[in-house]
């Protein structure tokens, strides 16, 4: 972070390697700016890196860092983020929070971070190739068999459906009971994934959803459906892609319906480690806000997390729907664990789930194993 003209600090920030993740906030930077504003410079990490990489080192680096829910319990302990305490943005921003996109940053009793993107795990289809997008689990099976289905599994995104098809059966993990998975449940769930991993292949082990999103909207593509990955509202737009891509709240399979699915989406943050955390902070709560969310935000090709953006018409109307199409799913999703150890159990849980869906290991064992390391990164400590 350096100090440019007139003494107006010239802020850094890191976000992810999308035009979702990045362009919106080159935009409202450039806006910020000619406001009288802080100059931000942005620059993006790759997904995988943006799942897993260091907030410490980052945060050593950069003003403005985009994060993901689940990094805020080891964030406190790392106190590496300064969070924010203007308790009427605040107020605002909680107000227009799409589902628990708001509450996911609330740590410890302190905001961590400003939610500007919500999603969740929901379907997405291809209209050129189906009317309509599959409504039961014997038309995802059907479109599997022909060779139309896809499935992001790379970790820890295997574990993200893992997580929902769970939900769906109406067992979401439970981080406060006496056990993650309830192991009927998540037998079940387990043998579903299994199901889709031998219909789309072991490719799928190596997508993400944005590899399965380029795959899709392929001119020479088959696939027409992908019935669990995290929405992206930038395929739903004309012109995107050779093929536009639809969206729609997951196929309900069990009692929960739609419920239940992994909550995703992200969030902005300030490092405790700047010259200038107020203009940092000042920054975030503007775009964050329901008027930049519903406007330049999202005409600048982002994924809002305000509920002014949600049920906006233009901005509905812009992406065929997407945000009316899966706003059922993202209101019911399950939030992840946040507490510090969690980051961990994600890494080593979606390398023990890969492990056996490329063996097709039986359930059991998988979901005992998976019990005894959710307890061994201190899960047991949020029962007591």
């Amino acid at each position: 972070m350096s100090t440019g003209e007139m003494g107006v600090p010239v802020l850094k920030g890191m976000t992810w390697n999308h035009a979702r993740g990045l362009d919106p906030l080159v935009a409202a930077s450039a806006r910020w700016a000619e406001q009288g504003g802080a100059a931000i410079t942005w620059e993006a990490r790759s997904l995988q890196d943006f799942e897993q990489y260091p907030l410490d080192d980052l945060a050593r680096r950069f003003d403005l860092i985009v994060i993901d829910h689940p990094h805020v319990g080891q964030i406190v302990q790392q106190n590496c983020l300064a969070p924010f305490e203007d308790a009427a943005a605040l107020a605002g921003i909680e107000a227009g929070s799409v589902g628990r996109s708001f509450e996911s940053y609330r740590f410890a009793g302190r905001q961590w971070a400003l939610p500007i993107d919500a999603a969740a795990q929901v379907l997405a289809y291809v209209p050129d190739r189906i009317a309509a997008p599959p409504a039961t689990w014997d038309d995802v099976l059907a479109l599997g068999r022909a060779g139309q289905l896809a499935c992001p599994l790379r970790p820890p995104h295997a574990l993200m459906t893992l997580f929902t098809l769970c939900g769906q059966f109406g067992g979401s993990p439970d981080v406060t009971g006496a056990r993650l998975f309830d192991p009927e449940i998540a037998a079940e769930a387990y043998a579903r994934l299994l199901t889709l991993a031998a219909l789309v292949g072991d490719d799928a082990r190596t997508q993400d959803p944005i590899a399965v999103f380029e795959a899709m909207a392929a001119s020479d593509s088959p696939i027409a459906t992908a019935p669990f990955l995290y929405g992206y509202a930038n395929y739903a737009r004309d012109g995107f892609r050779a093929h536009r891509i639809a969206f729609a709240d997951l196929v309900p399979l069990g009692p929960a319906g739609v419920a239940g699915s992994a909550l995703g989406g992200t969030g902005i943050a300030v490092s405790a480690l700047g010259a200038h955390i107020d203009a940092a902070r000042r920054f975030a709560a503007w775009v964050a806000s329901a008027e930049v969310q519903r406007g330049l935000y999202a005409s600048a090709g982002g994924q809002p997390g305000h509920d002014a953006a949600w049920r906006d018409a233009t901005v509905n109307a812009a992406t065929h729907d997407f945000y009316a199409a899966t706003r059922a799913t993202l209101e019911a999703a399950w939030l992840r664990p946040r507490h510090d150890g969690y980051m961990a159990f994600q890494q080593q849980a979606s390398a023990l789930l890969d492990a056996a869906i490329a063996t097709r290991a039986p359930a059991s064992p998988l979901i005992a194993a998976l019990n005894e390391l959710s307890n061994s990164f201190a899960f047991d400590t949020l029962r007591k």
